[in-house]
């Protein structure tokens, strides 16, 4: 199998789907699985029920987990890119360790948006032992969320679901006054409204050689707190930003996913006013997909040492 050289070094999927495995432990997959024309096994990337039975397939083989569904109007993620922002967040964290990575409970993340799917803290949880707390709008995503958890005995023990009741807020009143968090993740609707969402999954269709006119498929669709908020990911992540001032001290690192490259100047001159003392940029490589995360502390160096010797020793 080919390497995919851009994926993060320690991402279980560098070297592409292994259909043999995957379909052994997850047989429904093999409905799905055909060779293409260059003789390789592959799915219909545009068909909704292919892309769950993979990633379903890839979250039993490989993150620990014996249970895993979502209802069919929510977002289906891939896999791979979401474990490249979880290992980059690693990295991060290494940083304030001697570049060794912090792993186990003592390691808490906030995971803004968990959606139905509860990815991030499974993967993070699976690959470094780190507790989460995941916050949400959407109610009958929490549930399906937490039906997730509750069906692995792993995650029970290290995850924490809180709904977020105020869907202007991104962290008032998810973080606790008690609450430590060694960094935020969070991955927010870009879209400005419904019609450019539309517009951007009908664009994904005609990129896999399957438009159509009228409701995408489901698995580029997801329900509006998924994939749209009013005023777009520049509305959301400049919220967030002055909002994380108030948590300064109680967080490390926040980061946020940033589709929209043009929107990092304006992120930077808001980070500045705030008082952030570092920001970092980190770009990531998926196949043919160019993303990146915007990370940010209101602590200086010595006091991310001291951090790291408080709380991760």
């Amino acid at each position: 199998m080919e390497t995919k050289k851009q994926l993060h070094p320690r991402n279980k999927h560098i070297n592409g789907y292994n259909f043999k495995e995957l379909t052994t432990i997850y047989p429904k997959l093999n409905e799905f699985v055909f060779t293409n024309q260059y003789g390789n096994e592959t799915i219909d990337f545009a068909n909704p029920d292919a892309v769950k039975a993979l990633n379903k397939s890839l979250l039993l083989t490989y993150y620990s987990i014996s249970f895993w569904d979502i209802p069919k109007t929510n977002l289906c993620p891939p896999i791979p890119g979401r474990a490249d922002y979880v290992h980059y967040i690693a990295d991060l964290l290494a940083l304030e360790n001697k570049n060794k990575i912090p792993t186990g409970r003592n390691i808490k993340g906030l995971d803004i948006g968990v959606g139905a799917n509860c990815i991030y803290p499974i993967i993070g949880n699976s690959e470094y032992g780190w507790q989460f707390v995941g916050t949400e709008t959407d109610v009958p995503s929490l549930k399906a969320c937490a039906k997730i958890v509750e069906n692995n005995e792993k995650l029970q023990k290290d995850v924490i679901l809180r709904i977020q009741q105020n869907r202007r807020n991104v962290l008032k009143n998810c973080i606790l006054e008690n609450d430590r968090f060694d960094f935020v993740i969070c991955n927010p609707p870009f879209h400005a409204s419904r019609e450019e969402a539309t517009k951007g999954s009908q664009r994904k269709l005609r990129n896999l050689g399957k438009a159509k006119d009228g409701k995408p498929v489901l698995n580029f669709s997801g329900q509006n707190n998924e994939l749209w908020t009013e005023g777009g990911e520049l509305a959301f992540i400049t919220n967030m930003i002055y909002e994380s001032v108030h948590f300064k001290k109680q967080c490390l690192w926040f980061t946020s996913l940033v589709s929209k490259k043009e929107n990092l100047k304006p992120f930077y001159n808001h980070l500045k006013k705030a008082g952030a003392v570092d920001i970092k940029t980190i770009d990531m490589e998926q196949g043919n997909k160019i993303s990146r995360f915007i990370a940010w502390t209101f602590l200086s160096n010595q006091q991310k040492e001291n951090w790291a010797i408080i709380n991760w020793d």
